[in-house]
């Protein structure tokens, strides 16, 4: 990479930075972990690839690292560029070949949006891969600026308050996925793209759909962002400080047991008795 400009090295000590806080604060990576990063080949893994393999080496514990691409067979998919890469880095690495690619477009009406099936289909296969290699993290590169995106998307078009949490557990119990990134803001992790020179590969299948509802709460959250900098954050920050008693899930809090404490402190005092 050469030698860094003053700005340069800031971006690479802060993005070093934010995900060892975030795999601190969340647990994310332990002693002798096996780590399956996923590659799309888009920036964001890219940077997690390159930042995780930075941290293995400086970190106090010992993990494995494995990279996993899924090559879902789409027309035009340039798949030597991926495993010449990973090679160059001396990293191991596995390709899954599956044509999830037919599977959508057989299923989803032209002009329709694809990104719901594709990624359903491309994270199971990934789960699956991940058991079958006693993988017992699967790193996403999912970024602060998505988990935002996504607790919007989820209130406006599901009816729910709900987000990309930095440490999940599948609903079958078999993997624990970590998103080391969470703290990460996509305008850096660009940047960072682009001083790396990483070989992005675009997705063909969904890249160019422009209506997509995350594309609008994408476009609205860089209004946001424009007119009152460090909007973004400060709605992240909402996301690690919830108040269930502020909300209205009776699943969430026990509202029907809500009743006068007879002993509290008065708040009026009785002169009288004075």
């Amino acid at each position: 990479m050469g030698t860094l400009s003053v700005n340069q090295n800031k971006l690479q000590k802060r993005l070093r930075r934010l995900v060892g806080e975030a795999i601190t604060d969340y647990n994310m990576i332990e002693d002798g972990d096996k780590v399956m990063v996923c590659l799309s080949g888009g920036k964001d893994s890219y940077t997690l690839l390159d930042v995780l393999l930075y941290l293995q080496k400086v970190a106090p514990i010992r993990f494995e690292i494995v990279a996993v691409n899924m090559d879902q067979k789409q027309p035009g998919f340039p798949e030597q560029v991926l495993p010449e890469y990973l090679a160059s880095l001396g990293v191991a690495y596995h390709i899954i070949e599956k044509d999830t690619y037919s599977v959508v477009k057989e299923k989803i009406p032209e002009g329709k949006t694809t990104c719901s099936l594709c990624s359903r289909l491309r994270r199971g296969t990934l789960y699956t891969y991940a058991d079958e290699i006693g993988a017992t993290k699967m790193a996403l590169g999912h970024h602060r600026d998505d988990m935002v995106e996504t607790f919007f998307l989820n209130l406006f078009y599901g009816g729910t308050l709900k987000s990309m949490p930095p440490k999940l557990l599948s609903d079958d119990g078999r993997n624990v996925v970590i998103r080391p990134l969470a703290y990460c803001s996509e305008k850096d992790i660009e940047a960072y793209a682009e001083l790396r020179e990483f070989p992005i590969i675009p997705c063909n299948l969904c890249g160019s759909q422009e209506n997509l509802q995350r594309q609008v709460v994408k476009e609205m959250l860089h209004e946001w962002e424009r007119k009152t900098p460090g909007r973004t954050e400060i709605m992240f920050r909402a996301l690690q400080n919830v108040a269930p008693s502020q909300l209205a899930d009776r699943n969430l809090f026990d509202f029907n047991s809500l009743r006068i404490d007879d002993n509290a402190t008065p708040r009026f005092v009785d002169v009288m008795n004075l």
